[in-house]
């Protein structure tokens, strides 16, 4: 006795790593993500995938079957009539053309195993939801140990995603995210070269990741690389690119309406900038708006993930910089013990980077015992850290610890050159 066909969307949901109930919920998510008012009960997926021919989902429950699949609703085994047919392919492409194999990182070659007659891979909103967890994850990657851990992860994402739009089968909509998401790797890119000392190479990936941001008419995506793009320019002494990017940036959070968090990170970029340039007034003023803006966040439930780091520690670590730049180290010093103090767990290279400026700062405030006494705290917790910028400000603290004559600066003078070793290593 021959046993029922399985039909090619039961194949497709089975593929997914979907049941029927998992599948019918995975539906309502991803049509409220695209704004569609359409369901899918168990009981209608079971008529879907058990009669022939199946009865014809209406054209919002397309849309959405289409995006979770990547499928044209004709490959899923409907009738589908001429006017509601759907185009796949790349972008770029008008019709059919030659495709590899997509490499296994997008979990889409499941699909593709149990349908070989395909021409190749398809990528739907699953795939893409999973590509979005791991680019996600490259933030906490960096802040917890570090850009050099970081960037090794954003290079097999960024491999998969360039596969994924140069080979495989795709919606158009689905295609624009792989785009939005590949732009922003290329502002990752950006953040590690800054982070790595490599400014040249952080400024090119950084005008890479603005037209890709542009393409895919993305403007607060925009505003992310403009605010990295402040920091790449001060290293370069382009100050005036540095304060063109500000401007832009807050150009474009107005035209957009964005929220008080990013136009936080804007107004501290600004303080860089004026403190930069040694425009004090200029820098207290952008320190103001940043209060503001602070006072604010806490109700800006649409923060985007690149913002989220901005908080009242990073006013207080701005408020000092403005100091150290007018070389009043003494009045810095309140900020940025509240600077370390405020940082939250989540931020262990921020926090270490910070403990050593505030190390640094009370060395040139002639508080030697108590600046050896942070740098010791930065040396027993920074082991599981990779950043260049966070080692390179531990030499800085070092070879000043040199130029003092007593025992406590030699001694961790000492440490730091065994953990700098160690680093190199």
């Amino acid at each position: 006795m021959t046993g029922r066909r399985i039909s090619k969307l039961a194949v497709l949901r089975q593929a997914a790593g979907h049941t029927q109930q998992s599948f019918a919920a995975a539906f309502a998510r991803e049509a409220t993500r695209l704004g569609i008012s359409a369901a899918v009960s168990e009981r209608q997926l079971r008529r879907w995938e058990n009669e022939s021919p199946p009865p014809l989902p209406h054209p919002g429950q397309q849309t959405v079957l289409e995006a979770m699949l990547g499928v044209p609703l004709t490959e899923m085994g409907f009738d589908v009539p001429s006017h509601r047919v759907t185009a796949s392919g790349p972008v770029s492409e008008a019709g059919a053309v030659k495709r590899r194999t997509f490499v296994a990182e997008t979990g889409a070659l499941a699909a593709s195993a149990l349908t070989p007659r395909r021409p190749g891979p398809r990528i739907g909103a699953i795939d893409i939801g999973h590509l979005r967890e791991r680019l996600d994850h490259l933030y906490r990657t960096d802040h917890m140990v570090g850009s050099v851990p970081a960037m090794t992860q954003a290079r097999r994402i960024e491999g998969a995603i360039t596969q994924a739009l140069n080979f495989a089968s795709y919606t158009s909509r689905i295609g624009c995210e792989l785009q939005t998401m590949l732009a922003e790797l290329h502002g990752h890119r950006a953040w590690y070269g800054y982070d790595g000392g490599r400014i040249e190479e952080g400024r090119a990936a950084c005008l890479e990741a603005l037209v890709a941001a542009q393409l895919v008419g993305d403007p607060l995506l925009q505003i992310s690389v403009l605010e990295t793009l402040v920091l790449l320019a001060i290293k370069a002494d382009r100050v005036w690119e540095a304060g063109s990017s500000v401007e832009n940036a807050y150009r474009l959070a107005s035209h957009v309406g964005a929220g008080p968090t990013v136009h936080l990170v804007i107004a501290l970029r600004d303080a860089n900038v004026a403190t930069v340039a040694g425009d004090f007034p200029g820098a207290r003023r952008a320190l103001s708006r940043a209060v503001t803006y602070q006072a604010q966040t806490d109700c800006d439930t649409d923060a985007p993930n690149w913002a989220k780091f901005a908080g009242s520690f990073e006013v207080d670590y701005a408020t000092a910089d403005m100091y150290v730049r007018a070389n009043q180290p003494k009045r810095a010093v309140p900020f940025l013990r509240a600077s370390v103090r405020g940082i939250g767990g989540d931020y262990a290279r921020n926090s270490a980077s910070y403990r050593v400026k505030l190390a640094r700062v009370l060395l040139e405030a002639r508080e030697v015992e108590e600046a050896c006494a942070e740098m010791g705290h930065v040396l027993e917790s920074c082991g599981g850290i990779s950043s260049p910028r966070l080692l390179a400000r531990m030499r800085g603290f070092q070879e000043a610890a040199d130029r003092v004559d007593c025992p406590e600066a030699r001694d961790c003078s000492a440490r730091i050159r065994e953990v700098a070793r160690g680093s190199a290593a």
